[in-house]
This record gives C-alpha cells, sequence and structure tokens, in this order.
C-alpha cells in the first residue's frame, strides 16, 4: 500500500509547528495492535467510551432473542442465571452501562474534590441522573425506584426551585444490588430535609407505601471497629 506523509505549518505566534501524519500502513498496524488490546479487556469497563462509540456501538444489535443468543452461542457461562428463549435482551444498553458507568464513576470522584459550589451539586446530580437511566435502560430498574427519582426531578424542576428554594440536586437506584433503594444528593441544610419529607409523603398518597428514609452518616469502622481475615497457611505435608 502507498504511503502518503502530508505536512502543515501551523504558526503560532513566533513559533512554527511542524504535524506530520502518520502513513496509512503504521495507522493500520496501531489500529489492529490497539484493537487486540482491547480484546483481551477482561471487563467492558476498561474500554473507553470515545472508543465504544468509535468502533464498536454500531456493530451491536439493539435487542436480541434468547433464542437467537442460544442458537449462536449455545451458553452464557454463568451458573446462577438462566436464559429465557422467548424474551428479548437489550444488548446494547447492557453493553454501553459498565463502560460509561466507569466513566461517570471516575467523573464523580474527580467533582467531589473540586471547590464546593452550585455549579458541583449540578454536575454531580446530573451524573447520578444518567447513571440511573443507563441502568434502567437495562431492565434492571423497578416502578418504586423511577418514581422517587422522577419526584427528585419534579421537585426539583419546580417553579419554588427556580426562585431559589430548592436544594435536591439528583437521585439514583442503589442498594448494594438489593435493589429499592434510591440515593439523593442535595445541600446540607434544613430545605433538604423538608423536601424530602415531602417526597416520602407524595410517594405515600400515589401508592398507599410509606418509604423508609435513611439520613446522615454512619461513622463506620471508626466506631464499631472492624474485622480481620486472615489466610491460614496449608500445613506442611508430613
Amino acid at each position: 500500500m502507498a504511503s502518503e506523509i502530508s505536512s502543515y505549518s501551523l504558526a503560532n505566534g513566533n513559533s512554527d509547528w511542524q504535524v506530520c501524519a502518520m502513513n496509512s500502513d503504521e495507522m493500520e498496524k496501531d489500529g489492529r495492535e490497539l484493537l487486540e488490546v482491547e480484546a483481551s479487556l477482561d471487563y467492558l469497563c476498561n474500554l473507553s467510551p470515545h472508543r465504544y462509540e468509535a468502533v464498536f456501538a454500531k456493530k451491536l444489535p439493539e435487542y436480541i432473542t434468547g433464542e437467537a443468543f442460544m442458537e449462536k452461542y449455545v451458553d452464557h457461562e454463568d451458573s446462577v442465571t438462566v436464559i429465557d428463549q422467548k424474551r428479548n435482551y437489550a444488548v446494547r444498553a447492557s453493553t454501553r452501562h459498565p463502560i460509561y458507568e466507569n466513566f461517570r464513576v471516575k467523573a464523580f470522584k474527580a467533582l467531589l474534590s473540586a471547590t464546593t459550589s452550585n455549579e458541583q451539586l449540578y454536575a454531580l446530580g446530573e451524573l447520578m441522573y444518567q447513571c440511573h437511566y443507563s441502568y434502567s435502560a437495562c431492565g434492571l430498574g423497578s416502578d418504586g425506584t423511577d418514581r422517587l427519582v422522577k419526584l427528585v426531578q419534579e421537585m426539583q424542576h419546580s417553579k419554588s426551585y427556580r426562585s431559589g428554594n430548592g436544594s435536591l440536586y439528583g437521585a439514583k437506584i442503589t442498594g448494594g444490588g438489593s435493589g429499592g433503594t434510591v440515593c439523593v444528593i442535595g445541600s446540607n441544610c434544613l430545605r433538604s430535609s423538608q423536601q424530602i419529607l415531602e417526597i416520602q409523603q407524595r410517594y405515600k398518597d400515589a401508592t398507599g407505601f410509606m418509604p423508609f428514609i435513611f439520613e446522615g452518616s454512619s461513622p463506620g469502622a471508626a466506631k464499631f471497629g472492624y474485622l480481620k481475615i486472615r489466610r491460614r497457611s496449608p500445613a506442611n505435608p508430613i
């Protein structure tokens, strides 16, 4: 394959920058090597969002039936779950979720170290909303948690909030895999507690169930101690 090298001169003040394009053979080789590296990744979350969108997203089906999956792949190598051959499974959403979730978690962590401001809280809340809807798109949400998140949004975008009386910024499903719990982020003030209580009452009015509020933070191991698990070395054979 013929290689072409294009050069561009970019002026920046008194400096000239020479940019040389790599020849196509080198680019193809680098592309193949990158694909090999990505193919060896153990977890989807280690793939960057831009690489997923650029290379893989359009190649994935939106859905696949359990029957079609079993015909092509025979097994999904999971002893805990069973594939329903009559069900449609959201392939693209379930693939996208861990990739973007990893990025959102890292962005959330970085934002926590930023200077406290309304902009910081808006950004943290937006990331939580994105987490929630990404999780729900995989078919893993619930009507109850979706309703609670919607109530937080309604409170956030109400007229009183826009007039400066709002203090809630985002919400997402949580619960360590057990579900049924929604985490809400808001300002550390009395108004936040009042709005949470109002959401609790609205949920009861709509469903007949009164949700339980977990408020504050536990001192955890700092107060209650911790268990240290040590692995014993196997006894020396006689």
